[in-house]
Order: structure tokens, then C-alpha cells, then sequence
């Protein structure tokens, strides 16, 4: 399973988005999306603005985008963007979009604004990996909001993980029953819930990297989308 880990689309794509970005660790979050991209994930489309942006640049930029917009600060210095108020959702026109931009670019530390279309609401969860100091590369997958903050409710595996594997992770949480259907709502795509978790296993197990989180993934009923991504690579 190791070589097939070692030839997957995401391995590949790892490693030619390291070889240029030599020297560098920490990414920003359209950076990591860019990669999940290419390794075959869903993310929402979107482009980046400096600050040094005109009027001019963010009309062209943004044009190709459909409303409702959400923008983020974007920084390498900013550990969240929540802490600094740097997220605003629900940007409808042109007008709010250059008050939402002048105002996260003006936030101490940013480096530019991430702008996105927005997503629509799903059910949220969360991927992430790391390297343990004893067991090596961990994947961790929970449900998101109340689920994680107060219930703790995460399950841990050893990557590389199998297809059933990650289906078995996501068994082993207390709240999976939400993602079955729940209550006469409608269940979640676990086919490609188990894909984005097979991915991240795939990117932590090449021991490239010290870290990820994707936080939220939004499921749906046809798919999922990583609405956040935090990526740091190991020193070299």
C-alpha cells in the first residue's frame, strides 16, 4: 500500500508544490487549497487581492466570481483569522466587496485578502493530520461546531489509511449517525467524505508535512468542499 500511497495524485502534487516553494513551511490558505485542488478535492473558487490592489484590480479580478462573496484576511502572521474579525460572509454586490477588502487589508500582519464565492451550507466536519513524535503520521476526522468543541468527538488512524479504513474513522464517531440521515434530513456523500480523508492520509504519509487541517469541509449530498485549510511542511 506504501508504493501505491507513493504514486497517488496526491503525493504527486505535494511534491511538485514543494520543489517550488523551497525553503518555506508554513502556507497560506489559498496556497493549501491550491494543492487539495490538484490532488483531486473540491474547494470554492475564488482569487487573492494584495493590498496594494486598486479599484481597477478588484473588478477585474473578482469578475469572473458569483455573489454571495465571502473575504478573508490572509497572512502568515495571523494564527486565526476569527481572533481579528478577518472573515466577512455574505457579500453581495461590488460596493461591499471594496468596504470588506479596504478593511481586512488594513488588519496589522495581512498580506493580502482571499475572496471566494460562498459555499452553501452543509454539514461540517473535520479532516486534519500530523506527525506524532511516537506513532507518526495521524489522520483525525470529527464533526464539526458543538461536536468537536465540547464533545471532543474525533477518532484517530495511522496513515496510510485504505478505503475502508477511512470509512471505519468515520464510524467511529458518536455523531456519524447526522451523516446517515437524520431526523428526515437528507445524508451526507460519505463516498466523498472518505476521499478527502483518504487524501490527507495520502499527503501526511509521504512525511512531508507536520501538519494540515482542513476546518470546515462542508458535505452534501453530491460531494464536499474544503471551506479552510492550514498546511505546514516539515523543515528540511
Amino acid at each position: 500500500m506504501k508504493d501505491a500511497v507513493a504514486s497517488s495524485a496526491a503525493a504527486r502534487a505535494l511534491r511538485s508544490f514543494l520543489e517550488g516553494e523551497r525553503g518555506r513551511t508554513v502556507f497560506l490558505e489559498h496556497e493549501a487549497k491550491g494543492l487539495l485542488r490538484d490532488a483531486g478535492l473540491s474547494v470554492p473558487r475564488g482569487i487573492v487581492l494584495l493590498r496594494d490592489d486598486g479599484p481597477d484590480s478588484l473588478l477585474s479580478k473578482t469578475r469572473d466570481l458569483s455573489y454571495p462573496l465571502v473575504a478573508k484576511v490572509s497572512s502568515s502572521r495571523i494564527a486565526s483569522k476569527t481572533d481579528v474579525y478577518g472573515v466577512v460572509t455574505g457579500i453581495r454586490d461590488m460596493k461591499e466587496l471594496g468596504d470588506a477588502v479596504g478593511r481586512l487589508a488594513g488588519i496589522d500582519g495581512a498580506e493580502g485578502v482571499l475572496v471566494e464565492e460562498m459555499a452553501p451550507p452543509g454539514i461540517e466536519v473535520i479532516v486534519g493530520g500530523i506527525i506524532d513524535p511516537q506513532f507518526g503520521p495521524v489522520v483525525m476526522f470529527g464533526l464539526g461546531g458543538v461536536f468537536v468543541e465540547l464533545f471532543r468527538d474525533v477518532a484517530f488512524g495511522l496513515a496510510p489509511l485504505s478505503g475502508q479504513d477511512a470509512m471505519g474513522l468515520i464510524e467511529r464517531v458518536r455523531g456519524a449517525r447526522l451523516l446517515k440521515g437524520y431526523r428526515g434530513k437528507p445524508p451526507a456523500d460519505l463516498s466523498s467524505l472518505s476521499h478527502v480523508i483518504q487524501t490527507v492520509s495520502d499527503l501526511m504519509a509521504t512525511g512531508l508535512l507536520q501538519e494540515i487541517d482542513l476546518n470546515p469541509v462542508a458535505l452534501y449530498q453530491d460531494g464536499a468542499s474544503i471551506l479552510d485549510a492550514k498546511m505546514k511542511a516539515l523543515d528540511s
